[in-house]
């Protein structure tokens, strides 16, 4: 009975040792700031164990200590401020609000159902056009409401173009279910009435419209227009502008789980695929072959950080869509110089010429996830500034050079 007791005793210390080990091991493994676990944490934080282990283990790893899990994966814990980027956040068009890629949604949504209080016209149209995913649902849906719009103002006086039998089939087929189609028809002055069906004393749900002046009609034609141009309301990247003093650093990358667009299964083969490499290489293999080793590299990422070294030293960094086009880095640059006038030329990390014009993204330019650029001032207009006298001037805006910060 002893000896018994004796077992159990011991089981249970090595249990509670065991359970002690997971606690810490599991604060240890803590997720970059402002990240999210979402409704299942332990799901996703299985999940979550090989995709930073393999992302981690493109980088540096510097302070990086890598911690043996009980399962046997080596998942190295990263100082969140060791990123050249905290993370990939967003601005909300409606309330000016920061927010990270989990927050967006819900914040925009939220932030349209708070609009129709002052504007349910509005509020609905951003609704129908955001709220639902399938682009061609929505448009058959705005084309049915437009034309409900067109026969009543074109028979302003006929009952029957004012009512809409809610169980009609094309309704419950095209608009019913549409998120904010009700409000819309609602916020234009429709109201939900029982009537009787006609030989019946059985009543039913109409939309029912009362009789509308000319001037109301007019206001109508109006509504079915901005209806028609109603776009998706997007939280907007936040380039999240940064500059820094000259630095032999500035080709150095520390990425956040962010920019990743991996698959749990696509992170489990990444390693294999490393592996295979050489073979590969080795390989005569084909342009389509090739061409689709490209493509699958670039839908690695969703974002890419880009930093631009100026004639004067100082870097410009920013962040991107891995996908937006070479005219949105242009357009960021020159948003951010002192004479935004004048035209110059970006060079790419092997000295080749982005070109501004160019319907090419920056992923395909070989610019994602990170990539230093070179920025350099037209020469023939360089040269008619010195040879009209002109001084050089600070490259960076005023904001942006108050705020200088130190690559490290």
């Amino acid at each position: 009975m002893t000896s018994r007791r004796t077992l159990n005793s011991n089981q249970r210390d090595q249990e509670r040792n065991l359970l002690t080990t997971r606690a810490v091991r599991l604060q240890e493994f803590r997720l970059p700031a402002r990240q999210s676990l979402g409704k299942h944490p332990m799901k996703a934080l299985r999940e979550l164990q090989p995709r930073r282990w393999q992302e981690w283990n493109n980088t540096s790893g510097r302070a990086c200590t890598p911690h043996r899990m009980p399962s046997g994966t080596r998942v190295p814990v990263k100082d969140p401020s060791c990123f050249s980027v905290s993370g990939v956040y967003f601005i909300c068009p409606l309330t000016g609000k920061t927010l990270t890629k989990s927050e967006r949604e819900v914040h925009v949504k939220e932030a349209i159902l708070l609009r129709f209080s002052e504007n349910p016209v509005e509020a609905s149209v951003m609704m129908i056009h955001t709220f639902n995913k399938d682009r061609e649902k929505v448009k058959a849906a705005v084309d049915i409401i437009s034309k409900y719009i067109d026969n009543i103002c074109k028979n302003p006086t006929e009952e029957k173009y004012r009512k809409i039998k809610v169980s009609n089939k094309v309704f419950q087929e095209k608009v019913s279910g549409i998120e904010g189609s009700r409000e819309y028809l609602q916020a234009l002055g429709f109201e939900s009435t029982m009537l009787p069906l006609d030989g019946q004393e059985d009543t039913e749900e109409f939309l029912v419209l009362g009789e509308q002046e000319a001037a109301a009609l007019e206001q109508m034609k109006e509504r079915k227009e901005q209806l028609q141009n109603g776009e998706p309301v997007r939280a907007k990247l936040d380039r999240q502008p940064q500059a820094f003093r000259p630095s032999q650093h500035a080709t150095r990358f520390e990425l956040p789980p962010d920019f990743y667009n991996l698959t749990a299964e696509e992170l489990k083969r990444e390693q294999q695929m490393k592996s295979d490499i050489v073979e590969r290489n080795a390989m005569l293999r084909t342009k389509a072959m090739r061409e689709k080793d490209e493509q699958r590299e670039r839908r690695k990422y969703n974002y890419t950080l880009l930093r631009v070294r100026l004639p004067d030293g100082n870097i410009l960094q920013g962040t991107f869509l891995a996908w937006e086009k070479m005219a949105a880095l242009y357009q960021f640059v020159r948003d951010s110089l002192e004479n935004g006038w004048q035209p110059f030329e970006l060079l790419a990390p092997g000295g080749q010429k982005l070109k501004d014009d160019e319907d090419v993204a920056l992923n395909e330019c070989n610019l994602a996830p990170a990539a230093l650029v070179t920025f350099t001032w037209d020469a023939v207009v360089q040269a008619d500034i010195a040879a009209a006298g002109g001084q050089s001037s600070s490259v960076l805006k005023t904001e942006l050079l108050e705020n200088l910060k130190t690559l490290s």
